[in-house]
């Protein structure tokens, strides 16, 4: 079975034997996947964008979503992987609310993958139950359709990352996941595919997988990155398309952009 055959998304358009025009909106009918019911004032307090956290955040987080998209959609590209330097940055909250801004495109969906299987914090950012999970697609073949959740949020898709592996590594690199990864991309046209990743200085996985995907955006805290730290992450990327670098503030209600 193709392992997203039931991956549940249902536009209008097709439904009625018509492809996604730019423009059109997508509108999705879960028929499989787990809709979560968010609990609006745990949102606000891990700072995931939505009608409880309106204003500047979502401004800026829109402005992101708008510079990537016309970066991606200018090359063709649908996967990114986030990451950063080292822990503490917010690359996995950037991840979230980016895909959310993503979400937010009538013409588009999102799918965010929780890929840091040595701490995942996805489930965590939108107060989802702990369970399966990617990981648990990769060593026992587990389907997707059964693990995947609707956050609450319009267009968006999320996938858990699931128990933690060992070999983390060796199984983000596997010709499993790369066929994954190609059949994700290439489903939905419409799709924008956002990988949560490890930081890049601690764990070999970011590294790794890198090459799978279409882009890398970095994510950096101004008070926290240290320079040599970011030279580094950009020496190990060299050979990557780099999207951008996003500086994260946690003492300013606004994050920057950089394109590289």
């Amino acid at each position: 079975m193709n392992p997203i055959e039931n991956l549940v998304e249902k536009s209008n358009p097709a439904a009625t034997g018509l492809a996604n025009q730019p423009g059109d909106k997508v509108s999705i009918a879960y028929t499989q996947t787990r809709v979560h019911t968010p609990d609006q004032n745990l949102l606000k307090q891990n700072r995931i964008i939505s009608a409880a956290l309106p204003g500047k955040w979502l401004e800026s987080y829109r402005m992101l979503r708008t510079r990537c998209l016309q970066q991606m959609d200018a090359m063709e590209w649908k996967t990114m992987a986030i990451t950063s330097p080292s822990e503490g940055t917010g690359n996995s909250l950037t991840a979230a609310n980016l895909a959310i801004s993503m979400a937010m495109e009538l013409d588009r969906t999102a799918l965010l993958v929780d890929a840091n299987f040595q701490n995942p914090s996805i489930n965590q950012l939108f107060g989802i139950q702990p369970g399966a999970g990617l990981s648990d697609y990769l060593l026992n073949d587990t389907e997707l359709s059964s693990m995947l959740i609707n956050p609450g949020i319009e267009r968006l898709v999320v996938l858990p990352a699931g128990k933690p592996l060992f070999n983390s590594t060796e199984m983000l690199r596997s010709p499993k996941m790369v066929r994954l990864v190609n059949e994700l991309k290439s489903r939905y046209p419409s799709r924008i595919i956002i990988f949560d990743m490890p930081p890049i200085l601690s764990h070999d996985d970011t590294l790794g997988f890198s090459p799978y995907v279409d882009c890398v955006l970095l994510v950096i805290d101004e008070g926290h990155t240290k320079t040599d730290q970011l030279k580094h992450a950009a020496s190990l990327l060299k050979d990557t398309n780099v999207l951008g670098t996003v500086f994260n503030k946690a003492t300013d209600i606004k994050i920057g952009y950089t394109g590289v």
